[in-house]
């Protein structure tokens, strides 16, 4: 699978790590940064990783920052993304099940290495279920899907 990653200073070192254990694992890794630990803006690579799952690029993205919060924040900006942001696998799961997910989202200081690759295994493995769920998902991608409840 061509999986798209990002995150901000914060979650540089899990970034790194997932990078290598993505591409030992056989997808096609795509690394949007940073390339350091240098101080960054989480709302940058956000948006550059939604960008890459709207043109694209990627068929998943993983988006992390300290909280995760920030950087879901931002990819969900974009109108693309389904950004899901989680901390353990049932969640993961249930994002792409129930919500067509496309990018996950984590902590980087609030998930280890192990949970964060659980929830990563949970969330590549999962497909969208539709049926029911595909009504509610196209609403999200709607120009204005605040109405009245039916």
């Amino acid at each position: 699978m061509r999986i798209a990653i990002a995150s901000d200073h914060a979650a540089f070192a899990l970034k790194e790590m997932l990078v290598a254990w993505l591409g030992d694992e056989g997808h096609e890794v795509h690394d949007l940064g940073p390339h350091s630990d240098a101080r960054v803006d989480y709302p940058d690579y956000g948006f550059a990783l939604a960008e890459a799952i709207a043109t694209g690029e990627a068929e998943r993205g993983i988006a992390l920052c300290g909280s995760g919060i920030g950087i879901s924040i931002a990819a969900n900006r974009h109108p693309a993304a389904r950004c899901a942001l989680v901390g353990e696998p049932l969640s993961a799961a249930l994002a792409r099940e129930h919500n067509d997910a496309n990018i996950l989202a984590m902590g980087a200081r609030l998930t280890g290495e192990d949970m964060a690759k659980a929830c990563i295994t949970a969330f590549l493995a999962t497909a969208f279920a539709g049926g029911r769920h595909a009504p509610r998902v196209d609403k999200l991608g709607a120009p204005s899907f605040a109405k009245e409840p039916a």
